[in-house]
């Protein structure tokens, strides 16, 4: 398994640090990054009382399967949608005892990509279980696989860094 850029890392630790803080567990649910959001924040050492669990939820039948995404979703708006990603964030946060969750679906490349949703088109939702909700359409460009997954998670931790923030301590277990 390749390890997560340096570059992630800084704000993955800040984010941990955030929700460690404040008593958050994370979870998350990735399609095109194909679980490197939750390498980059189990590289770190200690992240385990917060992070939760990782979805790898690679294909549509994943998608339905483990997170509960409607066939329905998938057949109107694609894998690649706003639709499909918060479909999957409401999934994570379902199937987990998690209190922030990010989703990630997209087009890394090189294929794959149409003129409707072009390569390095990526879906990220946000979500609480307070019921906040982040959706971003990343239109990133091809720029290669490796960077459009790159800048998926860094966005991604970003999104969940700002609901952390906007979340309420809760009291930590003894």
């Amino acid at each position: 398994m390749v390890k997560p850029k340096k570059r992630m890392t800084g704000p993955a630790r800040a984010l941990l640090a955030l929700c460690r803080a404040r008593g958050l567990k994370i979870a998350a649910a990735e399609s095109c990054t194909g679980g490197l959001l939750t390498a980059t924040l189990t590289e770190i050492p200690g992240s385990s009382d917060v992070v939760d669990r990782g979805f790898v939820t690679y294909s549509n039948q994943s998608k339905q399967q483990m997170l509960g995404v409607s066939a329905r979703t998938l057949t109107k708006h694609g894998a690649v949608s706003r639709e499909t990603a918060r479909a999957m964030a409401q999934g994570a946060l379902a199937r987990s005892p998690a209190h922030l969750v990010a989703a990630i679906t997209g087009i890394a490349g090189p294929g794959g990509g149409s003129k409707q949703k072009p390569v390095g088109l990526v879906h990220i939702a946000a979500a609480t279980r307070s019921g906040k909700y982040a959706h971003r359409a990343c239109k990133f460009g091809d720029i290669g696989r490796a960077l459009v997954r790159e800048k998926s998670v860094l966005q991604a931790l970003a999104m969940l860094t700002a609901l952390a923030r906007s979340e309420k301590p809760r009291a930590r277990k003894k």
